[in-house]
């Protein structure tokens, strides 16, 4: 038995930011039931609009297409790495010091994770803050290069796994070069942004299903994530 919990934003033209230079998003009413019988919304938006997940080839034309990765590749354990404390300095880059510090409060992270970081940005969605404004203006924390490196090199992201993070993007929002993504989407390696309700993640314990929409030669796409929590209640009584 397991609880449910959906890390996923509504996605809301008034309301979801949008990365720079993504396509607006729409919604419009094509059909009403008064009129037609039925009720119906054509939708115009971005494959990373609101709550999505990235495919390797986002960032590596060689990498698999949204269509071509497996239920495996959308299924993993995930831990969470709270640097809340840290990230009010929206240029923040998450370090390897701060992944061995986790480690060594809650064990190894495993092999072919979802490593998210839980930077309080899903407080800030629907509001300026979230994206910035003036001089802020698309400065959000995200990994640093060597952490993202790290994983790679000890494998705790392995052949499929995936960097999380509740902002645009896992990359720090000042880095144009995207240099994360680029040593991320190798393999069938993923990327899940602009996660919701993280609070509600436990550290260590749960595992992440990705769902959603399966474009042809998709980069990825809007998702509905939910992350499966064991039931304490049912595992103590067998």
């Amino acid at each position: 038995m397991t609880t449910l919990v959906n890390l996923s934003h509504v996605l809301d033209p008034a309301t979801t930011p949008r990365y720079p230079g993504d396509p607006e998003f729409r919604l419009e009413t094509v059909a009403t039931i008064e009129a037609d019988g039925y009720y119906l919304q054509a939708v115009r938006h971005g494959e990373h609009t609101g709550t999505h997940w990235g495919a390797p080839i986002h960032f590596d034309p060689d990498g698999a297409a949204a269509d071509e990765l497996d239920p495996d590749d959308l299924f993993l354990p995930a831990v969470k790495v709270d640097v809340r404390d840290r990230c009010g300095d929206r240029d923040y880059a998450i370090t390897v010091a701060d992944l061995r510090a986790w480690e060594r409060a809650h064990g190894r992270i495993p092999d072919c994770a979802a490593v998210i970081a839980w930077t309080g940005w899903d407080g800030k969605w629907g509001t300026t803050e979230f994206a910035g404004s003036g001089a802020e203006a698309g400065r959000q924390p995200g990994f640093s290069v060597e952490a993202v490196q790290w994983l790679l090199d000890t494998g705790r992201l392995g052949r499929r796994g995936a960097l999380g993070i509740d902002t645009l993007g896992p990359d720090v929002g000042l880095d144009h070069g995207y240099a994360v993504s680029k040593r991320l989407y190798r393999e069938r390696r993923i990327s899940l942004e602009c996660l919701a309700n993280l609070a509600a993640l436990p550290v260590t314990g749960a595992r992440i299903l990705v769902g959603g929409p399966r474009y042809r030669n998709g980069s990825g796409g809007p998702a509905t994530i939910f992350a499966l929590l064991p039931d304490v209640t049912a595992s103590a009584t067998g």
